[in-house]
């Protein structure tokens, strides 16, 4: 995993379960978006689940998995720091920012629904619970709206009709502070020590906003302040006599100071300088920001002196240069001029500071656009770093994703698939994965003609598996004569890793019944019947999940009953195999039992661990192993009851009539009877409790 640019499984699944739980055990939560951040702890403990079982399994799991889960941690991190942002905040302009805050929530449902989408659950070893749980919130999540409490729209109206009578009134006695004291209590405001810290964080606010909100946006705040300190000498005046005439007239005159903030403030207020014009190194105004390999931006000078005094890291995130060209922010250039002019500006339609997204995002597309270009004229150690850096670029969110494909980087990429140069190719192949995390650049990669080129490269089946997430990609890639057969080719030769990725891109291609065939034709039976023994490979539940897949085509049947090791296989599988191993054993040996399946049915009874291990499953399997095993053994059953010589087994003439009335009475008669099968027929029919052949005094 260290070649794809991604932390360590281990080290990832314990920063998903430590920020889930940290989620998950949020108390003491605000009284505003209480549905909205309860239901999206609910949701979060329902992912600290999945996490914490794909943790205890201790195996490996698939790139593509990997990378789905990477996004769930970036996703539940900004879930986190949302709710704590709502925690910590004003509530009064939590309420005034509702319908901000709720869209906010339900674009993070919506990224949780993108990245379940792509998280390949039947490849993971999960419980059947857990299974179904996860399945259930996928679907909860795809179909969920954005929701806006009524009840905070009804007191946020309530509250901007307050502020409005309190800044058209030259006497604040038509203030209703009763209906002010009811919109405050209903947010959490009930004592006079309420009030006062919720003005600290109006005031920690106003400052904050001062940076990115613009003039207007503090000038609100600045009111607010006004009226809940007006309204707290108002309301707590009569359980509060201390109070001195003085302090009503110093609390007078701050109103009054406070009232007139949008008016004095055109004259007199300097707006901070916002962070993202603040050089990271001396944290002064950056006068000519460029942009290092990392993608960090820095004021030129600091950076200069900083790389000629010997350092080849990025300053800010500690990653190493690849390069130490130093591209020029002209977009940060731009936004930093505009936020110049509009400060010189003293009308009341001010403009408000350009948001700090919108210069990241103009940043992203910049350097996506440079590095395109370097890709389409570089040589070929620029290409190289070139596809690298989109690969890093590509790894971390939708938006750089979208970015990046809009500047025209992907039909290079396909391009840079037919390189000689295997760093390029791994490189250009691990871009297109990240990129196809995207919904619509699924869609784009196959128009470029992906497929063919993506084959050949080591590393391609992950990205396969991604593309063919889509239904119509799964129709598009089993059509092309060359992607089923270098999968197979792939299974068979490739690295442990390529293997792994292999039988996931497989699995999924193989959902759609037209590519099962070509599967089959392709030779992926026989591979994978000698992975199941291959312990090296570590794929045997990915094998498989294929495999019984494969039985859902005539072609797939008849190879599979061609291999004489299956069944032996996957009666010991039904010992020492997982619960998805077990699961799919079953499912196999059910599947080739019926229609004309007597041989397999033959070797289960011939094999003395089978009947025991199947009676096992059925009482103590899961859900699903615990329904395939019981159709198997009344399967089984049907077979020697409704045969005088069922399955060639049993031999009347030999053993003679015998009465049994007790499981006993049959084990203790083994030793006179000389042939093996029929005691193992015998002491199935005897253990099989849920049909009482044995203990109705049956005659045999």
């Amino acid at each position: 995993m260290a070649s794809s640019g991604l932390l360590p499984c281990g080290s990832l699944l314990e920063s998903l379960v430590h920020i889930s739980n940290e989620v998950a055990s949020m108390e003491k939560l605000p009284c505003v978006q209480v549905r909205n951040i309860s239901a999206m702890i609910r949701r979060t403990k329902l992912l600290y689940s999945l996490f914490e079982e794909i943790q205890d399994t201790n195996g490996s799991i698939p790139p593509s998995s990997i990378l789905c889960l990477t996004e769930l941690f970036r996703m539940i991190r900004r879930v986190k720091a949302l709710i704590q942002e709502c925690k910590d905040g004003s509530c009064v302009w939590g309420l005034i920012q509702t319908q901000f805050v709720s869209n906010q929530f339900y674009l993070l449902v919506k990224e949780m629904g993108r990245a379940l989408d792509i998280l390949p659950l039947s490849l993971l070893d999960l419980s059947a619970d857990t299974r179904e749980q996860v399945e259930l919130l996928h679907k909860q999540v795809k179909r969920v709206d954005s929701y806006v409490d009524p009840l905070e729209l009804q007191r946020r109206e309530l509250l901007l009709q307050v502020m409005a009578s309190e800044k058209n009134s030259k006497n604040k006695g038509f203030i209703d502070f009763g209906i002010v004291k009811e919109i405050l209590s209903c947010i959490g405001l009930i004592n006079p020590y309420d009030y006062e810290e919720e003005i600290l964080k109006l005031e920690l606010e106003a400052k904050k906003q001062a940076g990115t909100g613009g003039l207007i946006v503090v000038s609100n705040i600045n009111n607010l302040i006004s009226l809940i300190s007006f309204s707290k000498h108002m309301i707590f005046n009569d359980k509060q006599s201390e109070r001195t005439k003085e302090d009503c007239m110093q609390q007078s005159a701050f109103i009054s100071r406070n009232h007139d903030y949008s008016s004095s403030s055109q004259s007199s207020v300097v707006p901070n300088i916002p962070d993202e014009f603040r050089c990271p190194i001396t944290l002064d105004l950056m006068r000519d920001p460029v942009i290092v390999a990392s993608g960090h931006t820095y004021d030129r000078n600091s950076i200069a002196r900083w790389i000629n005094s010997g350092h080849y890291t990025c300053p800010k995130s500690g990653q190493k240069l690849l390069h130490m060209a130093l591209i020029p922010n002209y977009a940060l250039k731009s936004l930093k001029h505009q936020c110049g002019n509009s400060k010189g500006k003293q009308s009341e339609n001010a403009v408000d500071h350009i948001s700090a997204t919108k210069a990241v995002a103009d940043a992203v597309k910049m350097i996506a656009e440079f590095l395109v270009g370097k890709l389409a004229t570089g040589s070929v150690e620029i290409q190289r770093q070139a596809a690298y850096e989109l690969r890093l670029l590509a790894k971390t969110g939708m938006d750089n994703r979208r970015m990046i494909a809009e500047a025209g980087a992907i039909p290079f990429l396909v391009t840079l698939l037919c390189s000689h140069d295997p760093r390029i190719q791994e490189n250009a192949v691990t871009a297109m994965l990240n990129l196809s995390l995207y919904q619509n650049n699924k869609i784009l990669i196959m128009a470029a003609g992906a497929i063919d080129n993506i084959v050949d490269v080591e590393n391609a089946a992950a990205a396969i598996f991604s593309l063919s997430m889509i239904d119509e990609c799964k129709v598009t890639i089993g059509a092309r004569p060359r992607a089923i057969p270098a999968l197979v080719g792939l299974l068979r030769d490739g690295s442990p890793a390529g293997k792994r990725d292999a039988a996931t891109a497989l699995f999924n291609l193989a959902v759609y019944n037209a590519n099962k065939i070509g599967v089959v034709v392709a030779g992926a039976v026989p591979v994978l019947i000698d992975l199941l023994m291959d312990d090296k490979a570590g794929i045997t539940d990915d094998s498989l999940a294929v495999l019984a897949l494969l039985l859902g085509c005539s072609q797939g049947l008849e190879e599979i009953r061609k291999s004489r090791v299956l069944v032996p296989l996957l009666t010991d599988l039904l010992r020492f195999g997982s619960y998805k191993g077990k699961e799919n054993s079953i499912t196999l040996l059910l599947g080739l039992c019926k229609d004309g399946g007597e041989e397999v049915a033959r070797c289960l009874l011939i094999n003395p661990r089978s009947i025991p291990s199947l009676q096992s499953l059925a009482a103590e399997g899961s859900p699903k192993a615990r329904r395939k095993a019981d159709a198997l053994l009344r399967l089984l059953n049907r077979c020697c009851s409704q045969s005088h010589n069922p399955v060639g087994l049993l031999d009347c003439s030999e053993l003679g009539n015998f009465t049994f009335e007790t499981e006993e009475q049959i084990l203790s008669f083994k030793d006179s009877l000389s042939s093996n099968l029929a005691v193992n027929s015998l002491v199935f029919i005897a253990n099989r409790r849920l049909y009482p052949l044995a203990f109705n005094k049956r005659r045999y």
